[in-house]
């Protein structure tokens, strides 16, 4: 096939959601109905011991949560499909915000008794930014939940986008029937499911046989009145404002027994666009152009603890990719060997052989990659839009044992590459400094220390408050700066100087002293970009 069939047909998302709202249960679905996976929630299939294919952490396992971004990559219906599925809670929206830059649409899952839920709204607003086109699943239809008119109001009047049911529930709870198919006028019945795809689905295609409301009570006419109203209230379903994130169509189903899942592979193969153009500092660049371009969008450290590995995450945007090319870092003009580049089903990998844009392909890194970084040919291009937020939270570190201070630096070091923590090292003493968005975050780090590099490390409550990243337009002025304030200043990963202050006034004073110097509260990549000047 040539670059512009192979683009045609790659369809490149992220599963959004509120934790608990069924994400990673819908994950493990979708693989199945793919056939990448036969049992929904195994890794290996020991008995007693599965656990979700993309929650591959420990800490994942024995907490019940997402708190890394996997990758996963299955064909459906002659489509290739790259799934990312993000942390839900909230304390890991960065790595989360840094997902919705490498895909082309996002599936949204609500829980139908919650709705719309904080954490959801927040990742919303960054897909409504970037224009992300978003399918909507309303998940746990099984249990007693809210009325489904009322969720798409609600979803309309928080998210400002309009909602087009393409399924609506008969009943809910004990009563659920099952869904009606609005664009075919039909009706599938729900069964409870099993952890493994089954073939006996019951399909009613006409609702005029008498039978049917003897046997599904009043549910079914209720659900048929309903349908009536919205199809008059609601608007045509039009693909150009589902893709201008406009519009989202409404799935309904109950993820954990399989129902509504087929409904959704569908509509992503339908609906989602296949890869866009990317935009870098220098120009557009097109996916179909015959030469290779990438993004690291993320870094992650020990998927495999027998090989104390690290994995750069990267995204294809332009050309064709093969084995063993060479390919230059834009950011340092180094070039790397691509002998050993990996495809992904969560933690399990395959060495791969080609890529193309939409794909997302894994090299090991040994830290000469960066996130944010960008791989080509030989073109000098740099790709915007991966940010970095200043943390709010902050905590310093202690080792438990002198002698493991190596270890402790390296895993900091490994840790702060990836983005799972901010890691400072101070202008002035040497006690790390870590910086995050979330509490957990911090939990997630002392667990990985011990777990991944053997350290037993104390984290305590640090004086800082907030941090902003500091430039100026003259260099001779921001290094005055930096001397009269060295006992406020730290460096992060990729040695951008930061300004630290225990309350708002400090660096209110700071910014009045100083007009010259610009405060930041995100850096883009390798700290070539900054944002928001002066912002507070």
């Amino acid at each position: 096939m040539s670059i512009h069939q192979e683009v045609a047909r790659r369809r490149t998302f992220a599963i959004i959601s509120h934790p608990d709202a069924g994400k990673t249960t819908l994950t493990e679905k979708l693989l199945m109905y793919a056939g990448a996976i036969h049992i929904a929630g195994s890794v290996k299939a020991r008995k007693a011991s599965r656990h979700a294919t993309s929650d591959w952490m420990e800490i994942e396992k024995q907490r019940g949560i997402s708190v890394a971004s996997s990758v996963m990559q299955m064909e459906y219906r002659d489509c290739v499909i790259n799934l990312l599925d993000t942390p839900g809670h909230q304390d890991f929206s960065e790595d989360t915000y840094r997902v919705l830059t490498a895909v082309d649409a996002a599936l949204m899952v609500i829980d139908a008794a919650n709705g719309v839920e904080a954490q959801t709204l927040r990742l919303l607003e960054v897909c409504r930014a970037r224009n992300t086109p978003i399918v909507t699943f309303v998940n746990k239809m099984d249990r007693e939940v809210r009325q489904p008119l009322d969720l798409l109001d609600e979803i309309e009047r928080t998210l400002g986008m309009s909602t087009i049911p393409f399924t609506w529930p008969v009943g809910m709870g004990k009563s659920f029937r099952g869904v009606c198919d609005l664009r075919n006028d039909g009706m599938r019945v729900f069964q409870a499911g099993a952890d493994r795809v089954t073939k006996d689905e019951e399909t009613i295609a006409h609702f005029d046989d008498p039978n049917l409301q003897r046997r599904f009570g009043a549910e079914l006419p209720i659900a048929l009145q309903e349908i009536d109203l919205i199809k008059g209230a609601s608007p045509a379903f039009d693909h150009g404002d589902f893709l201008a994130g406009e519009q989202t169509p409404v799935f309904f189903g109950s993820a954990i027994n399989n129902f509504g899942v087929r409904e959704i592979l569908d509509a992503l193969v339908e609906l989602a666009p296949p890869p866009e153009s990317r935009r870098a500092i220098q120009r557009e660049v097109l996916p179909d152009e015959k030469k290779f371009s990438g993004m690291v969008f993320k870094i992650q450290a020990n998927m495999n603890l027998a090989h104390r590995d690290r994995i750069a995450f990267v995204r294809v945007c332009s050309g064709h990719f093969k084995r063993g090319m060479n390919l230059r870092i834009a950011r340092s003009g180094k070039d790397i060997r691509t002998s050993t580049v990996v495809s992904f089903l969560s933690q399990r990998r395959d060495i791969l052989e080609e890529a193309y844009p939409g794909d997302i392909i894994g090299i090991p890194n040994h830290g000469t990659l960066q996130l944010g970084d960008t791989l080509t040919e030989g073109e000098v291009l740099q790709f915007t839009g991966l940010p970095f937020f200043a943390p709010e939270i902050f905590r310093t570190v202690e080792i438990a044992d002198p002698l493991r201070s190596k270890q402790l630096k390296l895993g900091l070091a490994q840790l702060g590459e990836e983005g799972a923590i901010q890691v400072f090292r101070p202008h002035l003493g040497n006690m790390l400094l870590l910086g995050a968005v979330g509490v957990l975050q911090f939990e997630v780090v002392a667990h990985r220390l011990q777990h991944e590099y053997q350290v037993a490390a104390r984290i305590a409550p640090a004086k800082y408050q907030l941090a902003r990243w500091i430039t100026a337009d003259d260099p001779k002025e921001l290094q005055r700066f930096i001397d009269a304030n060295s006992h406020r200043i730290a460096y992060d990963a990729v040695d951008a100087p930061t300004f630290l202050a225990s309350f708002g006034a400090e660096l209110s004073v700071a910014q009045d002293n100083w007009p010259a110097i610009h405060f930041h509260k995100l850096r883009e990549h390798a700290g070539l970009i900054f944002q928001n000047h002066t912002n507070a």
